[in-house]
């Protein structure tokens, strides 16, 4: 029955099996159906897609051989195809053998007669679902970038986030504030002043901490410094290392932050002194006698410290 069907492709090449044997190579689904709708031929590539040879495809109906939700869609899209003088092209998830759904992009073409009667369909499909996912993937990732530099603008210090090339990912208004006017002022025409050069916008010293954090790949680095007649505290922090760093930068010289910044850093202490307490725990349960002299050492500088406190 395959080769009874001298039309397709007779004009091309006159070896029918050459012809399969060329369509057979293609790497997409193709297939041919007449104009009742009956398959004539397809290629390899077909017989993949649905899990059944070419001999099983051969002389029956798409109703026959496709889920009922391609069915729908596949006579609609060939009642359109009858009607329109060019080719169809629309996309549609189809159920491969392993059970899963791929999004695939059909091209439709009417084969037609010398006068221009309907003689049959051919179809070739595309595996576009990687496509899609990277798609979605892009999508969902603009999103998040969206909502990620919402946020930045809600926190109260500086904040900036720079690539390996030392330029701005991205940034909030108030570091651009800090920074000075010609920060602000580009800030106003490049929001987030992304792709700007970092050592343009920030103190020489500071752009080395950037450039020396990405190079060494340290957690992180922290200094005060004044700038603009502004007390700040800088701290840069790897992201991804030897990639993305970013900065939070505090200015010391405000009313609001100081007493924010009393507090942090008299947490940070207290985080230090619970964890040399339990040094000394671990060292006691190891053995007593040995620690008897450092723990009186400890006692004697805490008060040490004290007494300091009441002069």
């Amino acid at each position: 029955m395959i080769y009874e069907q001298d039309a397709f492709l007779s004009g091309l090449i006159k070896d029918p099996v050459l012809s399969y044997k060329i369509i057979d190579l293609l790497p997409f689904p193709i297939n041919y159906r007449d104009a009742e709708g009956f398959y004539i031929t397809c290629n390899k590539a077909f017989e993949k897609l649905l899990g059944i040879s070419r001999e099983e495809v051969i002389g029956k109906s798409y109703l026959e051989s496709q889920p009922a939700e391609v069915d729908e869609m596949m006579e609609m899209k060939d009642k359109e195809l009858f009607d329109s003088p060019t080719d169809i092209i629309y996309e549609h998830q189809f159920k491969t053998t392993d059970g899963t759904m791929h999004e695939m992009l059909i091209y439709k073409t009417a084969i037609r007669n010398d006068s221009g009667a309907f003689e049959g369909i051919v179809s070739t499909l595309y595996d576009v679902t990687d496509r899609r996912k990277a798609e979605i993937r892009s999508e969902k990732a603009k999103e998040a970038s969206v909502i990620a530099s919402a946020m930045l603008q809600k926190i109260r210090a500086g904040i900036v986030i720079v690539d390996h090339n030392m330029k701005v990912i991205d940034c909030n208004e108030t570091f651009a504030r800090l920074m000075g006017e010609e920060a602000e002022e580009l800030y106003e025409a490049i929001p987030g002043l992304q792709g700007a050069d970092v050592k343009e916008l920030v103190p020489e010293i500071v752009g080395k901490m950037f450039s020396g954090l990405l190079h060494t790949g340290e957690e992180m680095l922290e200094r005060d410094l004044t700038y603009k007649n502004k007390l700040l505290h800088i701290s840069i922090v790897t992201i991804y290392k030897h990639r993305v760093v970013g900065a939070i930068i505090r200015n010391l010289s405000s009313p609001k932050l100081v007493r924010e910044e009393i507090i942090s850093r008299a947490m940070k202490v207290t985080k230090q002194n619970i964890e040399m307490v339990q040094q000394v725990a671990t060292l006691l349960a190891e053995n007593a006698a040995q620690t008897e002299d450092m723990l009186n050492s400890i006692v004697a500088a805490y008060k040490y410290g004290e007494d300091r406190k009441d002069e």
